[in-house]
């Protein structure tokens, strides 16, 4: 184990070969040192010297006696690997026994190991013989699909020697041979490849006989089992290691083997046949079988051509015996001895299909029995069904035309010249819309509606939803005739209709087939339309008026090609942009629809709900009226009016809009102006402390009694340093003295109060830290009319004021401090007495010292 050196290896001998056979002996050499390929020399020797046969390095190795066989060929050295040849000596005879040497010229540093091995080879006499028939050349064999067959190969060895035989029967049905079945030389049968479920069914045996023979049985023989058979015979003997070596091989033909092929074809190709006549079809079976055989017949129908056996209807069938299946209309009769025919009466539609036959092939066997030895299934055949149609026509005409939007339509659907209509046909009708276009564009054409063959009712997308409605109906007025009626036609109702007449046969099974289809001409459905036009003049009553006095215009209407019209109308106001109760500028003041229902739209004016009033005078004429109007009320009003038509289902269209000129209120005064604007003495304040803000209205221009002014003032904050907020409404004070104060959340309180004529103020008490913002008011004037009537002015705001609020920290921190230092000197003198009371009572103890007497030193001259 802890050694290494060169090490050159043979087979273990002695090798036993047969005379006349090509012998081929391995050589190798591992663990050796220097270049990879290595050199042997190769030396025989019958007796005690040895002779020099061949060397892969030196060509002059060769001696005398070996010359002439090296040099033909018949003796070589084939070089497998770099470390390894092979001795190949061709036609080896009885001279060639002895002792062979392999050795290997010495390429490492230091010798360690053996450089060369003796293998002996012993040559026997070829004592295997194999044989076919008696006769010279192989047989010829000609059988049918289905038969069986057997073949006959003997083989038997004279060796000296303890071999073994290995038979395999092989076919050949191109240029190759294939194994069929081998008994080899451990005594195992082996099946070759595709062979192996044929061997585990029986149908492929190989048995042993006598005088040496071996026989192949073949059952139920097909098309893949023609072409010509060998058996292929090898002779074997265990080696000195207890590994089998075959020795030698030899073969012979033993027949050609040639397997007819039977057919099962249907006589017809492609079929058409006419609805209730007769389909007959002829199934025959190609065979050159001259013995007793029965076929099995089974006649199938599928709808495809692709459709397995599984999948397919089995219409008929018999067996061996010539036994049929029931069946009413289908019959099934041996012709002669090959054809079996197939006779469908009354075909239908739904006959037609593919039409294929299953036929069996049985012959008898010795003990009475049937035995099945083949079986194939046609190719399908065609089969069309025309049905019988029925002839008919079919008119539409329009009994109802609509002549304007929402008028009803009908149209009638009718079958003339009807023949041929049995008591199986069922006629059932399909409706088509289709939209008229000015351009070539092609339109595709959309489905109103459709039966199908019980006369159940399909509705399509586009009137689906109409006729769940009832504003579509569809009817069958008599046996030949089919209504469609539009209760109320609109405009996109305009277009082409036209109607399909199908006609429904009703089959054997009682279920109903469309046979035929018949379109009508078309009918187009349109009337001349006109644009709606709507004109809406409006009128101020009176032209001169003041502040207080009452508003008044007219909106008259005129219309064209609006069918019965009816008219709403919206009155608007354009208010100038200065007035901040409507920034948009328009106000939608007070309607009145077309059934004459009055509605307040956006006027907020609590004191004045009964301050605008419309009316209607006429069809086409109505009236606005405004009572006790107000500066504010200054701007342009406008008449806005809908004119509506009667549209389906007592339901009102609206066909167009219209807008009036503007009248303009104006009120020419030299009234005073006011001014507002906010002070404070304080703006910066401490928490806690109490807030003061002044609301101051100045006035210019004419000079007004303080019992003829009044205010309405509204504060706002705004919580941020910059005006980037939405503002809070802190309280209001309404020109009756009202105030009205909005929910706040902190503990601060506000106050609001007039102090004088024109000054309001708002104080805030308690203030907190939320307090802070811009701050400004809002303030309406009312001013009081020569004639008593109070007006009101536009809203004006003041210049916001910030107010700060700032924490005092000495008095926020002296209550916490106090407190602190109160609870740290109560903690302090209960720890000390806690401490005094534990080391006085709880913790002493009882020290016992031991008493010492009291004397004085004595001199050393008493001692």
């Amino acid at each position: 184990a802890f050694c290494r050196g060169r090490v050159v290896r043979v087979p273990k001998g002695p090798l036993i070969r047969v005379m006349g056979t090509e012998v081929v002996i391995p050589c190798s050499v591992s663990d050796y040192d220097g270049p990879s390929e290595q050199n042997f020399d190769w030396e025989f020797s019958r007796e005690t010297d040895f002779v020099r046969i061949v060397s892969t390095w030196d060509s002059t190795f060769t001696s005398e006696e070996y010359q002439k066989r090296v040099g033909h060929g018949d003796i070589k050295l084939r070089r497998s690997s770099n470390d390894a040849v092979e001795l190949v000596i061709r036609n080896i005879q009885p001279t060639d026994q002895g002792r062979y040497k392999c050795s290997t010229p010495s390429t490492d540093a230091t010798v360690q190991g053996n450089y060369d091995a003796e293998v002996q080879v012993k040559v026997i006499s070829d004592g295997l013989s194999v044989s076919g028939s008696k006769a010279r050349s192989s047989m010829s064999l000609r059988l049918s699909e289905g038969d069986s067959f057997k073949l006959r190969c003997s083989a038997i060895t004279t060796s000296p020697e303890h071999t073994h035989l290995h038979v395999t029967w092989q076919i050949k049905s191109g240029s190759t041979w294939r194994d069929i079945l081998s008994l080899t030389h451990e005594g195992k049968f082996q099946p070759g490849p595709g062979y192996e479920e044929r061997y585990r069914n029986g149908d492929i045996r190989l048995d042993t006989g006598a005088n040496d023979t071996y026989r192949l049985s073949v059952s139920q023989a097909s098309s893949v089992d023609r072409g010509v058979y060998r058996c292929l015979v090898s002779e074997w003997v265990r080696g000195a290691d207890s590994s089998w070596q075959k020795i030698q091989e030899k073969s012979v033909e033993i027949a050609s083997v040639a397997i007819q092929r039977t057919d099962v074809v249907i006589s017809t190709s492609n079929v058409s046949v006419t609805e209730r006549d007769s389909l007959d079809l002829t199934c025959n079976i190609t065979t050159d079988r001259s013995g007793i055989f029965q076929a099995e017949v089974m006649w199938y129908f599928s709808a495809s051509p692709d459709d397995t056996l599984s999948d397919a209807q089995v219409l008929l069938s018999m067996d061996h015996d010539s036994v049929v299946s029931e069946s009413t209309l289908i019959s099934l009769s041996h012709v002669d001895r090959n054809a079996y025919r197939l006779l469908v009466r009354d075909v239908d539609v739904e006959d037609s299909g593919y039409y294929f036959c299953q036929a069996a092939v049985w012959v008898p066997l010795h003990n009475g029995s049937w035995h099945k030895v083949v079986e194939r299934t046609s190719a399908p055949v065609s089969v069309v069904v025309t049905a019988l149609e029925p002839d008919y026509e079919v008119f539409l005409n329009a009994s109802k035309t609509p002549k304007f939007s929402d008028d009803p339509t009908e149209l009638n659907c009718r079958i003339t010249n009807a023949q041929d209509t049995e008591a199986n046909i069922r006629f059932t009708v399909s409706w088509y819309y289709r939209q008229r276009l000015r351009s070539d564009d092609v339109v595709t054409k959309e489905l109103l509606a459709m039966m199908d063959a019980d006369w159940t009712l399909l509705l399509g997308d586009r009137s689906r939803e109409r006729t769940q409605n009832g504003e579509i109906i569809f009817s069958k007025k008599a046996v030949d005739t089919f209504s469609l009626r539009i209760q109320w036609t609109s405009e996109s109702d305009r277009g082409d209709y036209f109607c399909v007449i199908s006609a429904w046969s009703r089959h054997r099974n009682n279920s109903w087939v469309k046979s035929k289809d018949v379109t009508s001409a078309s009918v187009s459905i349109f009337w001349a339309t006109q644009d709606y036009m709507l004109t809406v003049e409006a009128v101020k009553l009176k032209p001169f008026f003041v502040a207080g006095h009452t508003f008044e215009m007219t909106c008259k209407v005129s219309s064209k090609n609006i069918k019965t019209p009816r008219y709403s109308v919206l009155i608007t106001a354009e208010k100038p942009l200065t007035d901040q109760s409507n920034p948009n500028g328009t106000t939608r003041i007070i309607s009145l629809n077309q059934d004459s229902v009055v509605r307040l739209e956006d006027w907020t004016d609590q004191t004045r709900v009964d301050g605008v009033v419309l009316e209607k005078v006429q069809e086409n004429e109505f009236r606005y009226r405004m009572y006790q109007t107000q500066i504010s009320d200054a701007g342009l009003y406008r008449c806005v009016v809908t004119a509506w038509s009667p549209g389906g289902g007592g339901m009102w269209r609206e066909a167009v809009n219209g807008l009036s000129n503007p009248i303009q209120i104006d009120f020419q005064t030299s009234g005073p102006v006011f001014n507002v604007s906010v002070h404070s003495d304080n703006p910066t304040i401490y928490q806690g402390e109490l807030a003061d803000l002044l609301c101051i209205v100045t006035t210019e221009g004419m000079a007004l009694e303080p019992d003829d002014m009044s205010f309405d003032v509204s504060w706002f904050a705004v919580r941020s340093f910059a005006l980037d907020r939405e503002p809070i409404l802190l309280a209001s004070l309404d020109r009756r003295g009202i105030v009205t104060q909005s929910r706040r959340n902190g503990s601060s309180d506000l106050s609001l109060e007039r102090i004088s004529p024109l000054e309001f103020r708002l104080r805030v008490h308690g203030c907190e830290d939320h307090d802070f913002g811009n701050h400004y008011c809002v303030v309406t004037p009312w001013v009081r009319s020569a004639t008593g009537v109070w007006q009101r002015e536009p809203d004006i705001k003041a210049k916001p004021i910030f107010l700060s609020v700032k924490m005092d920290v000495l008095n926020a921190f002296k209550y916490p401090l106090l407190i602190g230092i109160g609870l740290a000197t109560v903690i302090g003198l209960l720890s000390c007495l806690i401490g005094y009371c534990s080391s006085r009572w709880c913790c002493k103890k009882e020290v016992q010292e031991t008493r010492r007497e009291r004397r004085r030193l004595m001199s050393m001259e008493m001692d």
